[in-house]
């Protein structure tokens, strides 16, 4: 068994933070996106993962990842020179799946408890091809599967009017009967050779098609809205099953309420942190409140200013700001200070697509 994950596309919902950064390194409580992936498919016992990448980001997730030693992995990595749809990611990687099962799994979803179970089902099943549903508001969003009597009978990309309200995660199990699929099927409306197209090939050519139901939670992470609410998901589920841990330094004027992670060389001075929080190394804070669901990565500075719901990314400095900062994500060395100059004005220099709340 192999493992499949992207880490390619351009992120165009989630500028301007990705003009310069791969989405799937964006941190979510303090730990690169992708890593959710990689280390949901190590658990359940895959060691041999191809990462498909783009000519423009790809050295900056090679940088990252590495070779996979630090999971004891292989990784190999797989280009991608346009990004032409799900079934063009795994149609370029054919050579490396070769005729092994594989799951798919796309580096921008987040999931609580892992795929072991989704695996175990689909091994023991005998289907050809396995789709890990979730029950979802807006299932016009995703591909969306019509189900008839326990069987999936139809997959539709972003349909205008859904059949269900289960929408087609970005977790998939397939054998190699997934390659004459999308050697076969044609670009959809949008130019792309799209999953949900090479799901119905499978169906339509009586393949065996079953699905999983994610019970707990899952999160494409798409549009910052997403974001924040996976950090959220995450800061809640680590902080269920830790105790608060606290490698920093947190001086007698400071109150910690809750449970936070406080990370190595890390500084809480004269501040109030309300977790779940997780404060990254060599972040200080001081004269400040810190609100639950916080993310602050590593090497911040924090000074009298108040932050709750929010991911703030490395090297960034929130300086004597009066009014608290909520919902919000800050990309790397990001400054927001309160200037004295008279007349009292707004300063701003923002890149294209920023987007500012006053």
């Amino acid at each position: 068994m192999k493992a499949l994950i992207t880490a390619g596309g351009k992120g165009t919902r989630l500028r301007p933070i990705t003009h310069t950064n791969n989405k799937h390194l964006i941190p979510i409580a303090n730990k690169p996106m992708i890593h959710y992936a990689i280390e949901a498919v190590v658990e359940a016992g895959i060691k041999e993962i191809g990462i498909v990448i783009n000519p423009d980001t790809g050295n900056e997730i090679k940088e990252a990842l590495g070779n996979g030693e630090k999971w004891d992995i292989s990784l190999t990595y797989i280009i991608q020179e346009n990004p032409i749809g799900l079934a063009h990611v795994v149609k370029v990687s054919e050579s490396f799946i070769k005729d092994d099962s594989f799951v798919f799994y796309l580096g921008d979803n987040v999931i609580v408890g892992g795929i072991k179970r989704f695996l175990e089902e689909f091994r023991n099943s005998n289907n050809n091809c396995q789709l890990v549903l979730s029950k979802v508001k807006d299932p016009q969003r995703f591909g969306v599967p019509e189900i008839k009597k326990g069987k999936i009978i139809k997959v539709e990309e972003k349909p205008k009017a859904p059949k269900s309200n289960f929408a087609v995660t970005g977790i998939y199990f397939y054998d190699s009967h997934i390659f004459e699929a999308v050697n076969n099927i044609k670009p959809g409306w949008r130019g792309e050779l799209e999953i949900s197209d090479a799901h119905q090939y499978l169906i339509d050519k009586e393949y065996r098609v079953g699905y999983s139901e994610i019970t707990g939670w899952w999160k494409d992470t798409g549009k910052p809205e997403d974001l924040i609410e996976a950090n959220r998901l995450v800061l809640e589920q680590i902080i269920n099953h830790k105790e608060s841990i606290i490698q920093g330094k947190v001086d007698n004027h400071s109150e910690i309420i809750g449970k936070v992670i406080i990370e190595k060389e890390a500084k809480i001075l004269n501040s109030n942190i309300l977790g779940p929080v997780i404060i990254g190394k060599n972040t200080i804070v001081e004269n400040s409140y810190i609100g639950p669901f916080t993310a602050i990565y590593y090497d911040c500075q924090i000074l009298n200013s108040e932050i709750e719901y929010s991911i703030i990314m490395e090297k960034s400095k929130i300086i004597d700001i009066e009014t608290r900062i909520e919902r919000s994500i800050l990309g790397k060395s990001i400054e927001i200070v309160k200037g004295n100059s008279r007349p009292k004005t707004q300063r701003f220099i923002l890149g294209d697509q920023s987007n500012i709340k006053l």
